[in-house]
């Protein structure tokens, strides 16, 4: 049983927005009335109870904005965009479930109002990528507003949203200095959701065009760029740095080297030659369907894999995913990383911090 849900997988995302209290996020007793409100509820009961608490908070918002309370309205809006990121993680999947959308636009709405009431005002950006544009904040250091600081690129993992790394992320950084530039890159936020853009191993071409951005806005040192990635991000920033020499400094936190490593020991335990368990690619059929077995016997595994993996990454089904996931790999790229790069370890104290652990 978790902290706040019976059910571990709902616990593990019910829980996540308590790191984000310090930072101007929910209250514990706001996160813990909305898993009251769940009760011995599903995915669906999850939904409804996180994003009637975000229309809640959005209503009184828009009662302090007419009011003319923009401190309260502001601390509003961007609590209401907590609760609607924290709302649509059980329903991750393709086809993208119209709650998943709804709730999305929800949040990045409460966000943009919560952030217009910042002095001076924060407004979205757009990065120019492949003939799109990747959604993107700049937050500036706080009191250095239009003054050229260090600035740190926040870059994301599976499934985290900008909502999510200001909160993260972003808030601390400001308190401490540090202008941040916040993005969604291919398989992530608005651009997974929106447009089922996938996920992509050369996280140095995704980097290399908001770097392009970064040195177009006065308000950022060129020589004091950093990258930080959190969860699958630390896989995705330490690649990005082995092609990306602009950066100053990378942060892995934690690092991963290859993301398919996590399966290989699982093949080899069901019968995978070494060679075969090396190179996800050449597993058999036969195998592929133990490991479905073992998937969908597992609490939280068809979630991670099936639910989000498979739509994250653009993929159909296993066989499909495990030879897509063998291209994240630092193998031959890590001696290509010139900036000082920091390597956070991962962890793990029980059984849920081990959940927890690769839910993002």
């Amino acid at each position: 049983m978790g902290l706040l849900y019976k059910d571990d997988l709902l616990d593990d995302f019910g829980a996540w927005p308590l790191g984000f209290i310090p930072y101007g996020g929910p209250d514990f007793g706001e996160i813990a009335a909305v898993a009251k409100d769940v009760g011995e509820g599903g995915a669906d009961a999850y939904y409804a109870a996180w994003v009637a608490a975000g229309d809640r908070l959005s209503t009184q918002a828009d009662a302090a904005e007419e009011a003319g309370r923009a401190a309260s309205a502001r601390e509003l809006h961007l609590k209401a965009s907590a609760f609607y990121a924290g709302s649509y993680h059980p329903l991750y999947g393709a086809p993208v479930d119209p709650r998943v959308l709804s709730a999305f636009r929800k949040q990045r709405e409460a966000l943009d109002r919560g952030l217009a009431l910042v002095d001076p005002p924060i407004r979205p950006r757009a990065i120019p990528f492949e003939g799109a544009a990747m959604p993107a904040y700049f937050i500036p250091a706080l009191g250095f507003a239009g003054r050229r600081r260090p600035t740190i690129i926040f870059t994301n993992g599976y499934d985290g949203t900008i909502a999510d790394m200001f909160f993260a992320s972003a808030v601390a950084a400001s308190r401490r200095g540090y202008h941040s530039l916040l993005f969604d890159g291919p398989g992530q936020g608005g651009m997974l959701v929106e447009r089922n853009i996938p996920l992509r191993p050369d996280w140095e071409t995704v980097v290399g065009a908001v770097v392009d951005f970064a040195l177009t806005l006065p308000e950022v040192e060129p020589a004091k760029i950093a990258l930080s990635g959190w969860s699958l991000g630390g896989y995705l920033a330490p690649r990005a740095a082995s092609g990306e020499h602009r950066l100053a400094a990378c942060i892995a936190d934690p690092a991963q080297w290859a993301v398919p490593d996590s399966f290989r020991p699982m093949a080899e335990k069901m019968g995978a030659s070494p060679e075969a368990a090396a190179d996800l690619r050449l597993l058999g059929d036969g195998l592929v369907q133990k490991l479905e077995g073992v998937l969908a016997a597992n609490a939280g595994l068809p979630w991670k894999v099936v639910q989000r993996g498979f739509w994250v990454n653009g993929k159909a089904n296993l066989r499909e995913y495990l030879a897509d996931i063998e291209r994240y790999t630092l193998k031959g790229r890590a001696e290509a990383i010139r900036c000082p790069t920091f390597l956070g370890a991962r962890t793990i104290h029980s059984p849920r911090a081990r959940r927890r652990s690769t839910t993002r």
